[in-house]
């Protein structure tokens, strides 16, 4: 007898979605692809060509897909405007959930789909911070964890995208809820994690500027910024987010303790391949953030269904996703303000005199 499989739908075929599509087909022992929606035609003729020739069926409706008969798990990776109406749906049909990140642009709304989760506790839900898979990250969390450095006190970290020349990220930004949210989230979740759930944050401030894409002004973004994060104890993270890397993605990280520090990926490369040629050294980057973190984004899904199918403790806790959204949306209004936004030790915004010590 084979041994049984979760059988999950994708919703969204467009390029994340695709990817996970293909992971979940061809890289996931334990989880059976058996459904996909898309809203858009094109994106269901790539799935008729790619996915429904292994018996995956094509969906136009998401509510449709959740019908879906033996669907036990939903992975959704559609735009972000939608991510929590979606989860939540899910939720409330009983399907286990794994949500992209970020799970919405709204620190309040992401907080809807802890609160559906918590009325379904046999159910797994979880959001795609696909970092946390990554080797690298998790034998540097180790390494912090077991006292290597000492205490640590100031963490560095950065998301940095090679240049897109055809600027498809400027419409993006009109849903995206702006570099903080789409980009640094990711940089900010790995904060929380490797200072512990104990730091609350103080307060953040945040600064951009439009190099490249003036553009992006009308939606009151950026395209490279730089942010602040105060705790609570004392701790400080420094953010960079930049979309206009000439060279490739440089997505690193930079701990610092008491005794030492650690760095990921602090000099980027592709692979392990140096070339010396008439212009010099040098060594290739990877070409965008996907090709940084496939095996991450492989892990992630094979993780998940092992969770789902084995009934154990989930690799995070959902409500650090809504910490994450809270500290993103915070720093990209003070990226439209100027202004430093306090917290006091609740986690509630507040004015400054209030800031509980």
């Amino acid at each position: 007898m084979a041994p049984r499989t979760l059988k999950v739908g994708c919703a969204g075929a467009g390029r994340m979605g695709k990817r996970h599509a293909m992971n979940l087909l061809h890289r996931a022992p334990r989880s059976d692809l058996v459904a996909i929606l898309s809203p858009d035609a094109e994106e269901r003729k790539w799935a008729k060509n790619e996915l429904e020739p292994y018996g995956v069926v094509i969906y136009d409706n998401y509510d449709a897909m959740l019908q879906h008969a033996g669907l036990e798990a939903v992975l959704i990776a559609t735009i972000t405007t939608v991510h929590a109406e979606q989860a939540i749906k899910a939720i409330e049909a009983g399907k286990h959930v794994l949500c992209e990140k970020p799970l919405s642009t709204s620190a309040s709304i992401s907080q809807s789909i802890v609160d559906a989760a918590s009325q379904k506790p046999e159910l797994k839900v979880m959001c795609g911070f696909s970092r946390r898979f990554d080797t690298s990250y998790r034998d540097a969390w180790v390494k912090m964890d077991a006292g290597l450095i000492g205490h640590v006190s100031i963490i560095r970290s950065q998301t940095c995208d090679k240049i897109d020349p055809t600027g498809t990220f400027i419409s993006f930004a009109a849903t995206s809820g702006g570099i903080f949210c789409d980009c640094s989230v990711h940089d900010i979740d790995l904060v929380l994690w490797f200072f512990g759930p104990q730091s609350k944050v103080k307060s953040v401030v945040a600064s951009g500027v439009t190099t490249l894409h003036p553009e992006l002004q009308k939606y009151k973004d950026a395209d490279n910024a730089v942010g602040i994060i105060e705790f609570h104890d004392s701790r400080i993270a420094y953010i960079f987010c930049s979309r206009m890397m000439a060279a490739g993605q440089e997505d690193t990280m930079e701990i610092i303790g008491t005794k030492g520090k650690l760095t990921v990926n602090s000099q980027a490369q592709r692979n392990l391949v140096s070339i010396f040629d008439s212009t010099g050294s040098r060594r290739e980057l990877p070409a965008h953030y996907y090709e940084r973190f496939e095996t991450a984004f492989v892990d992630e899904v094979n993780e998940f269904a092992a969770c789902c199918l084995d009934d154990t403790t989930l690799p995070m806790r959902l409500d650090g996703a809504v910490e994450a959204v809270k500290i993103a949306r915070a720093l990209q209004d003070s990226l439209v303000t100027g202004d430093r936004i306090w917290f006091d030790g609740r986690g509630e915004r507040c004015e400054k005199m209030s800031v509980i010590q």
